[in-house]
Parts: structure tokens; sequence; C-alpha cells
């Protein structure tokens, strides 16, 4: 019964851990597209506290990010892992699998914006299973050099 209480109190305390490293979203303007029926642009900030990550996911939505501060891992499905820094972006299209998304750091945040175009009222993360992940795709990069 003794071990039962600390296996508990462990869990308990890992997953309030866990918790304390989830993404920090901001929604920052949702806009109709007139000229696209049913679909709407949105605008978010995502903050990586130290050492975060997200589960492996969809959109279902063209995503473009732009780093802000510190740096983030990044991959999709068939591509490779790419770590960006300020000033540069990286785009997930409609059918691409987020397979990596963390902060590279264990010590400081890391801060984006996303920009989401979507069907409108549809939501913006799908959690997708590890074993069902069969879509391939290829990570884009810009580093902001024209």
């Amino acid at each position: 019964m003794k071990s039962s209480r600390c296996m508990l109190l462990l869990v308990s305390l890992i997953a309030g851990t866990l918790m304390a490293q989830d993404a920090q979203v901001t929604p920052l303007m949702s806009k109709d597209l007139a000229d696209f029926p049913g679909k709407e642009g949105l605008m978010i900030t995502v903050v990586y506290p130290p050492g975060s990550s997200d589960p492996i996911h969809r959109h279902n939505a063209h995503a473009f990010v732009y780093v802000l501060e510190g740096s983030v891992v990044m991959q999709v499905k068939g591509g490779k892992e790419i770590t960006l820094t300020p000033g540069q972006s990286f785009y997930e299209g409609p059918n691409d699998i987020h397979t990596v998304g963390r902060n590279a750091s264990t010590t400081k945040p890391a801060k984006f914006i996303v920009v989401l175009l979507k069907n409108k009222g549809a939501p913006v993360l799908l959690r997708v299973n590890p074993a069902a992940a069969s879509v391939s795709a290829s990570p884009k990069l810009n580093s902001g050099e024209r």
C-alpha cells in the first residue's frame, strides 16, 4: 500500500512537471478570408519554455512559422530536423505531419509567430498517433535571405 502511494505521488509530480512545460499559445488575430469562402487566417504566438516540446501533430492548414526569440527545432515526416533561430522561418503544408517541434534550449524560452490559413472553425492542432503517421512531406526553410 505504501509503495502504491509513493508511485502515485511520483506520477503526480512527473505529470505536474510535464504540464508546466507545455507551450503557451496566444491568439493575436483571426480574419475570415472573403475571397476564399469557408477559410480563415489565424495568427498566434507560441512560447516554448526551456526544454518544452510538442506531441506529434498536424494542422490541416498552411502554417507559416517565424522565430522571434531563442531557437526551435522543427521537422515534418519525411524531412530533416532543422534548428531555427530568430529571423528564420518554416512552412508546414496541410498534409504534413509535424514530428518534431521543440525548444532547442533547456535553459532559455523560445518564441515564434505562426500564421495559419485553415478552414473556418477547424481546430488549430490535431494530435497524430505516431504509428498511424504515414504522410510523407519535407520541410521548407527560409532564412530570410533574398
